[in-house]
């Protein structure tokens, strides 16, 4: 009984703790690592073998897939939004990092609009950024707005792409936990 009880209190635990990996991730931090984490974490408590137990070897083998590919969607979008607009190299790195940068300023800047604000912030800091690393290169304003314009539509999608992955993340570590 005693054994049943604490399984399904650490269980619950998880899907907080993964809950917030996802709300972590909207905020444009690295929320899928902690919810691998936390579900190597359970896991390695439970352990029966790659196949067996509270979590499996497979199910972390996702997660991990996931979370590297929810890294990289988030930072080649705005990389790959440039690139269409055949932008610099030197604007596509300053992008990357104007999303961080951004993400940073919107969150402090527009507390008021939690989670919003982090986003605009990433998406606003990755197209002037990307537009700074143009003008730098020797691009005209003309060809470098449209750049900047790609890297902020990129890290859009690439934010919204990270999150859906990280939603996907908590509902299979949901379904392994309570799937028969």
């Amino acid at each position: 009984m005693m054994d049943t009880t604490l399984l399904i209190l650490v269980s619950g635990l998880l899907l907080v703790v993964n809950a917030c990996g996802v709300f972590l991730v909207a905020l444009q931090l690295p929320g899928t690592w902690l919810m691998l984490g936390a579900t190597v974490g359970v896991a390695w408590w439970r352990w029966d073998g790659w196949s067996g137990g509270l979590i499996t070897g497979w199910t972390l083998g996702a997660l991990l897939v996931l979370a590297i590919v929810g890294e990289l969607v988030e930072f080649l979008g705005p990389a790959m939004g440039v690139a269409k607009e055949k932008s610099s190299k030197r604007a596509a790195v300053l992008a990357v990092a104007g999303g961080v940068t951004g993400a940073i300023v919107g969150t402090v800047v527009l507390a008021f609009l939690p989670v919003i604000g982090t986003l605009i912030g990433a998406v606003v800091g990755s197209g002037l950024f990307s537009i700074l690393g143009d003008l730098w290169a020797g691009r005209e304003w003309e060809p470098a707005l449209r750049g900047g314009k790609g890297a902020a539509i990129g890290r859009f999608w690439g934010a919204l792409g990270k999150l859906i992955i990280a939603a996907a993340m908590w509902v299979i570590v949901a379904v392994a936990l309570f799937w028969p």
